[in-house]
């Protein structure tokens, strides 16, 4: 009894008399929409790997891959860590460098007359982290051997027991084990790797608490356009995340505007929401002035006033001045791609350069003037109070476009959200036949995507309609143009307006006379 594919065999064809069974895939494709909350992060670090996106949930997570949160501007763990408070935990961290970072080395009996050694220990990434890796040589739990202990801050202690042998064989033995482990419990060292130098014949040294040394970051001369990096294989910089699935992007206090237009294009083509900001201090005149000049204007940009934030970081025990962007991808990352990040509230804020911080001489808040002097040209700020009450939010909730039908969060992160899933679930229909059967499946494919968005509440209207239609038949596909093999599929889309503006109108007075509104049956007026 044959048993086959749909489409595999010509059944108009058959000669030999028997059962054919064929598997029929099921017809109505179902879109399940792309995640919304992977935020895309470029930013220095004292370890990891350079130009290489690293998965990254927790701030466990970021020590254990580029180390700690450092005080220092383009970290990439500050900017992690003020998204984390928000709630994010979806994270492709990038590695930015100026080219200059090395990987902290150890000589293991070095001879300084010829520069010879017998192994020479290499940290596993370039940083500075590598500086604070301990090498510790001591007796094996068997009679004849060693141990070999590697310690790092923040990391596990990694031992590597009863190496044996002596001269050029023990050497080898040793490399062999940090390299390779010495079984299923002892895998190789995630720290370091070694080689075997000339000096092979060389006592087994007693060392204790010896450290490499030599590691640097390469984060000297990092500016924007190093965090920008470039778009050539292999990658650097922001081009490292393309195809990662981000939705959010943030270069880690790159508040140079000569590189905001890079962004722009590439949240465009990648359909990230890049997450820009003004340099620390900035003036309302001048961050206006700058974003006319950058020829910023795209609702794939948003662009925060440089009014930085006071945080308070608990690694480094200090309460410092670190970009808005961080508050920002982390709040929009743990939103439904509907929403707005206006009126939402902020977590871990001490206070803002024009607001001050606890225990000082607290400065205005924003006037009405300013706050629509900022809004009117497509800059948002971070500031205390908001419409819903005293605490620190996103003031407006929009990015940087000057067309009001686009300008706001929710326009950004919903169209990409759209047009990423469809994009990841509609080229199944790529080579298939063009036939009425096929239109159907495509504009119920659709319908059914845009229905259960409608059922979960990220589209909807005010009266009740229905907000989207599909349109895939004859009357956009004619026969001269499906003849040559195009097949198009019409939608519209209808979103839920953000309400922005709030206008409650009271009369009151003696001589107010009160109308009462009728209204259906088990409602109260």
């Amino acid at each position: 009894m044959p048993i086959v594919q749909q489409g595999s065999i010509n059944t108009t064809a058959l000669v030999v008399p028997d059962l054919y069974v064929q598997i029929v895939p099921p017809q109505n494709l179902v879109l399940n929409g792309v995640p919304t909350n992977v935020v895309g992060m470029v930013g220095t670090a004292s370890w990891g790997p350079v130009g290489q996106p690293v998965i990254v949930a927790t701030m466990s997570d970021y020590a254990q891959n580029f180390g700690p949160i450092l005080v220092r501007k383009y970290d990439m763990g500050t900017q992690v860590a003020t998204a984390v408070q928000q709630g994010a935990a979806n994270f492709r961290c990038v590695r930015a460098s100026d080219g200059t970072d090395t990987a902290a080395t150890y000589a293991l009996v070095y001879d300084g007359s010829n520069g010879s050694y017998a192994a020479l220990i290499v940290a596993r990434c370039t940083g500075t982290l590598g500086n604070g890796i301990g090498i510790v040589f001591c007796g094996g739990s068997r009679p004849g051997t060693s141990r070999f202990i590697i310690t790092a801050p923040g990391f596990l202690p990694e031992a590597f027991d009863n190496i044996a042998g002596t001269g050029a064989v023990f050497w080898q033995n040793l490399v062999n084990a940090v390299n390779q482990g010495t079984g299923a419990q002892r895998g190789p060292s995630q720290l370091v790797v070694m080689s075997v130098g000339s000096n092979s014949g060389a006592a087994v040294p007693v060392l204790v608490n010896q450290y490499l040394f030599g590691g640097t970051d390469g984060a000297g001369n990092v500016n924007a356009a190093t965090l920008v990096g470039a778009d050539v294989m292999p990658r650097t910089g922001m081009y490292a995340l393309r195809g990662q699935g981000c939705s959010i992007g943030v270069l880690a206090d790159a508040d140079d505007s000569t590189q905001w237009t890079d962004q722009e294009a590439f949240g465009l083509a990648e359909g990230l929401y890049m997450i820009g900001t003004g340099p620390s201090g900035d003036t309302i005149q001048n961050a206006i002035n700058v974003k006319a000049s950058a020829g910023i204007d795209s609702y794939a940009f948003k662009l925060m006033f440089g009014d930085w934030i006071w945080w308070s970081d608990q690694v480094n025990q200090v309460t410092r001045l670190v970009s808005p962007q961080g508050f920002v991808a982390g709040r929009l990352a743990n939103l439904s791609p509907e929403q707005s990040s206006l009126n939402k509230p902020l977590y871990g804020v001490v206070g803002s350069q024009k607001s001050g911080t606890p225990g000082t001489a607290q400065a205005t808040t924003y006037s009405e003037a300013e706050l629509q002097a900022l809004f009117s040209v497509g800059i948002d700020v971070i500031s205390n109070p908001q419409p819903g009450g005293t605490y620190w939010g996103v003031r407006c909730g929009h990015n940087s476009s000057s067309n009001t039908g686009i300008d706001g969060d929710d326009y950004t992160r919903l169209t990409n959200y759209i047009a990423a899933t469809l994009a990841a679930g509609m080229g199944v229909y790529v080579g298939q036949l063009i036939n009425a059967g096929l239109f159907l499946q495509i504009r119920a494919t659709l319908l059914s995507f845009l229905q259960n968005m409608l059922t979960q509440g990220m589209l909807g209207s005010t009266d009740g309609s229905t907000p989207f239609s599909v349109v895939c038949d004859t009357s956009n596909n004619p026969p001269s143009r499906t003849g040559l093999g195009y097949v198009q599929a019409d939608c519209q889309i209808q979103y839920q307006a953000i309400n922005e503006k709030f206008i409650v109108n009271v009369e009151g007075g003696q001589t107010v006379q009160v109308s009462k509104q009728t209204l259906p049956s088990g409602q109260v007026a």
